[in-house]
């Protein structure tokens, strides 16, 4: 038997993971369907995470303000962990289990969605903020490790990666950011030669309206 060094052996561990995660294929595509017509809509995306996901749920927000491959219009999508005031504020007053949920009260609307990611699935803060989603009509979805977990029975989708350790279920969860903004990216283009326009494209052409008007 031959014993690969560390580094080897996480590149062996990730290819192992990533042949099994490709199932998960359609369930990407349908969030990124889904979140070109929320977000073209006017909706919003929330997202949140501790620790590493919480770095891998500000890039999918960065990825839909800014943009993922071409260029396209922005669309609203907040990372709640990245606003440090708030989440310091709440904690004090309120506990650090309420840091997202209160956020979520405040920014969600029917109709927006929220995506959680947590390796465990078991982070009381996140499960707290799927609970007030739910009762704000926000759509709750989920990115975690190994089920099952807390956090996939709270949530209304959830995708759960089969990983032996943290670091790749991690990876696997940007591959999954990845997937979701070429759906997202590509359902967009598709609705544009449908002439169909998301809430972003239509504002901008209204601003370009009105400076040629002046």
């Amino acid at each position: 038997m031959t014993v690969h060094p560390p580094a080897v052996g996480h590149c062996d561990e990730l290819q192992d993971a990533l042949d099994a995660f490709r199932a998960s294929a359609p369930l990407t595509q349908r969030w990124g369907e889904r979140l070109a017509t929320v977000l073209g809509s006017g909706g919003r995306l929330l997202a949140a995470g501790n620790g590493g996901s919480a770095a891998q749920a500000q890039h999918l927000t960065a990825e839909l303000v800014g943009r993922y491959r071409d260029d396209r219009p922005p669309f609203s999508a907040i990372a709640l962990h990245a606003d440090t005031s708030s989440t310091t504020a709440i904690a004090n007053d309120y506990g650090v289990d309420e840091v997202f949920a209160r956020q979520v009260r405040a920014h969600g609307r029917d109709g927006d969605v929220l995506m959680l990611l947590s390796t465990s699935g078991a982070s009381a803060n996140l499960l707290s903020a799927a609970d007030a989603a739910r009762t704000a009509g926000v759509r709750v979805w989920a990115l975690t490790g190994c089920a099952p977990n807390p956090l996939m029975a709270g949530s209304d989708e959830s995708l759960c990666v089969d990983a032996p350790s943290t670091a790749t279920v991690q990876e696997l969860h940007l591959v999954a950011v990845h997937m979701i903004c070429a759906a997202f990216d590509a359902a967009l283009d598709h609705g544009a030669r449908g002439g169909v326009r998301g809430a972003g494209s239509t504002g901008r052409a209204r601003r370009t309206t009105q400076r040629k008007r002046r």
